[in-house]
């Protein structure tokens, strides 16, 4: 007897043991417009266990057969819902969640998103609220989501007004800019002081500074991954604005009755060249009259999306900008312009409950020309980069408590490096030069979060990354991170990350110009690679306040710099130019934010520390600090709703004083022969060997929101 009771306990066990787990799945969306929400919670009411969406709105939730369980679903700002379903099959759940703002006169949201970021493996991530920024305080009123995320801890600004962003000590190259998976390599308009993203256009923003997920790679410092919207699937709607430069559109709307597709224009233009040419022809004939020099910028977001089949979605998106400066002197006619041009087509492919694709075929293309004509001479000057990209990814549901990322890419770059043309009308002088390179880099890579239990979850990966033209270059780049625990409102968190670069841009300025060209791995020029570990921990004090504290380590290596006196342009051998080292940035962030109530903002401070050494042509080897390295940086940024209509908000920034390098002494040459002036000749000492004076801040900005009655 006791025999065949063991006996029937032990098939008992077995049975529940070989129970297979079922899967619910389905994609997360906004009810009010349709569009899908990024980073969404699902939750098992009662316990630990959950999910979110992924950069799709899709999810998967793998749990144990049982007789019914409920789910929570739930996303910063909008109601939550719960449903209570039988869990004995697979399922698919798509859920469409409301602000609830027109049916109540208010209304208490309990999800915050605080519990989410606690359990998540995922650290060194600033996430940014498009709603948020617009709130914020912007230069003549045009929102900047480059400068917005300035104000995050670990990010800096080249200089002040500037849009260029200095990660954790690296690079402005060695930044991942993605907009719809299509790579941006020159994010900037009017020559940095304002960013190429629309932000009526932009659906989300999450920067990635360490710690980085396996389906990145291509730079050393950080991933920028923007999204655009997908567009109102519910009704035809449009918004627009008349700025102090710029006026912008925006419409959407539905591509059918039954909401199964949507579409999106928008489009942003200065207007400033139009007053300046009015200006120009009235004052024509005048004497001592110098026409001002016309210049304006402008883009174009389009995207288009259709549900084909319950199980096939189809996205098209495209961006067009362009920047034009033009001066015409009669004699002397000068015109210099550079922009833009991307293109995603998409398609979302849901085989089962458990696995998830979708395949991306992407084309970037940046150039920049200048052209100017004078007095029977003519020349120009361009540069170009164009990409054509397809990948594939997956998502994979493994196990109840295995998450499963695995992909492969391929990107074909071509490179047009300083072509210069120049010549005289009567062609008694011509003169031309520049380089074409290509190449194809490749890449594949497999990730798994596994939950070991409540409080420990581990996420690591590996991807394999290559480049090929005269010569081949490989890398292996491990990825780990780790979260535990220690209670509900506390976590500790670490992680580890190497990252390759193969294409780098040539420039030395500190500042992103249109200028600047990059340039491909060769036998002679090596991958960036880095290596980055961080720790920190994590606090959530009550419902509405987030703390976060990082440590950070970077080895960097292969970093590119230019000798002294470098020759930049019309070189055919560029190479010669470069100088090559090694370097490390070290630091700390600390951030305290409140993301709900009257009163939201955050307070964020940065100490940083970076290097640069062992360039065997750049001060015998010393280690020197580049110009973005900046010891201390504070952010307070806070956002006060007044009333429904009135919001005022404010943001102070302070930071120590940039390097720079100047003159260290003179000397003049003295008793040259034939000479009448003696030349004096400036003495350099050590690079960015002056620290600047430190700088601070306060911009106030105050938002009111009107409803015409048609909408």
């Amino acid at each position: 007897m006791r025999f065949l009771l063991s006996l029937g306990l032990i098939l008992t066990g077995f049975l529940l043991f070989a129970q297979s787990p079922i899967t619910i799945s389905g994609t997360l969306t906004d009810a009010q417009n349709g569009e899908t929400l990024i980073g969404a919670t699902i939750q098992l009411a009662g316990t630990t266990k959950g999910t979110i969406t992924n950069e799709y709105g899709y999810y998967a939730l793998s749990l144990l057969p049982t007789d019914s369980v409920t789910l929570s679903f739930s996303f910063v700002g909008f109601v939550p819902q719960n449903r209570r379903i039988a869990a004995k099959t697979n399922q698919t759940i798509n859920i469409a969640l409301g602000t609830g703002g027109t049916e109540l006169r208010e209304v208490v949201i309990e999800a915050n998103g605080i519990k989410e970021r606690l359990a998540s493996t995922q650290m060194s991530v600033a996430t940014l609220d498009v709603r948020e920024a617009k709130l914020l305080p912007a230069l003549l009123g045009e929102v900047d989501i480059l400068k917005t995320l300035q104000l995050k801890p670990g990010i800096n600004a080249g200089s002040e007004g500037n849009s260029a962003l200095y990660v954790r000590g690296g690079g402005g190259d060695q930044n991942l800019i993605v907009l719809d998976e299509a790579v941006v390599y020159n994010a900037n308009h009017l020559f940095g002081f304002f960013s190429t993203f629309n932000s009526d256009a932009v659906k989300d923003v999450k920067v990635f500074k360490g710690g980085f997920p396996a389906q990145y790679g291509g730079r050393l410092s950080s991933v920028i991954d923007v999204r655009m919207k997908d567009g109102n699937n519910k009704k035809f709607s449009g918004s627009g604005g008349i700025g102090l430069i710029a006026t912008r559109l925006t419409l959407e709307g539905p591509l059918d009755k039954a909401g199964r597709g949507s579409f999106i224009v928008s489009g942003r233009r200065t207007y400033a060249d139009i007053f300046l040419n009015l200006y120009n022809k009235s004052q024509e004939g005048k004497a001592d009259f110098t026409p001002i020099p016309g210049y304006y910028f402008y883009d174009l977001n389009a995207k288009a999306n259709y549900l084909i089949s319950d199980r096939d979605r189809i996205y098209v998106s495209g961006y067009f900008g362009r920047d034009v400066f033009a001066f015409d002197g009669g004699f002397f006619d000068f015109n210099f312009n550079w922009g833009n041009a991307t293109g995603t087509t998409r398609w979302n492919h849901v085989f089962g409950p458990r696995l998830f694709s979708n395949t991306t075929l992407t084309f970037s293309d940046y150039k920049y020309e200048i052209t100017n004509k004078f007095s029977g001479f003519s020349f120009s000057l361009g540069s170009r980069i164009r990409d054509a990209n397809l990948k594939v990814d997956f998502n994979w549901a493994a196990a109840e408590n295995h998450k499963v990322r695995f992909g492969f890419g391929a990107t074909q770059h071509w490179f047009t490096v300083g072509r210069l043309k120049a010549g005289s009308s009567d062609g008694k002088i011509a003169f031309e030069s520049g380089k074409d390179y290509d190449g194809i880099e490749m890449g594949g890579y497999i990730n798994d979060e596994w939950t070991i239990s409540d409080k420990f979850k581990l996420d690591y990966g590996l991807r394999i990354s290559g480049f090929s033209n005269d010569t081949f270059y490989y890398g292996l780049e491990p990825r780990l991170a780790a979260n535990y625990r220690l209670n509900s409102n506390v976590s500790l968190r670490a992680s580890y990350a190497r990252m390759y670069q193969y294409v780098h841009l040539v420039s030395n300025s500190s500042v992103s110009l249109p200028t600047d060209v990059w340039y491909p791995s060769t036998p002679g020029v090596r991958p960036q690679r880095s290596d980055q570990v961080a720790a920190g921990w994590s606090i959530g004090i009550g419902k509405q306040w987030y703390f976060n504290n990082e440590y950070y380590y970077k080895w960097l290596n292969n970093q590119l710099d230019f000798i002294d006196h470098a020759e930049l342009f019309a070189n055919n051998t560029l190479e010669t130019q470069f100088a090559f080292g090694d370097g490390y940035a070290l630091g700390a962030e600390f951030e305290l934010e409140k993301r709900e109530g009257k009163l939201t903002g955050w307070i964020g401070y940065t100490l940083g520390y970076i290097q640069r050494g062992n360039f065997a042509n750049i001060m015998q080897g010393r280690y020197y600090s580049p110009r973005h390295d900046r010891r201390h940086n504070i952010t307070v940024v806070g956002i006060y709703e007044l009333t429904p209509k009135w919001t005022i908000s404010s943001a102070w920034v302070f930071g120590s004083g940039d390097k720079i390098w100047l003159p260290s002494g003179r000397f003049a040459y003295q008793d040259l022969p034939g000479a009448s002036l003696q030349p004096v000749v400036s003495v350099y000492g050590d690079r960015n060997n002056i620290n600047m004076p430190a700088y601070h801040r306060l911009d106030i900005g105050i938002v009111r929101k009107f409803k015409h009655k048609w909408g």
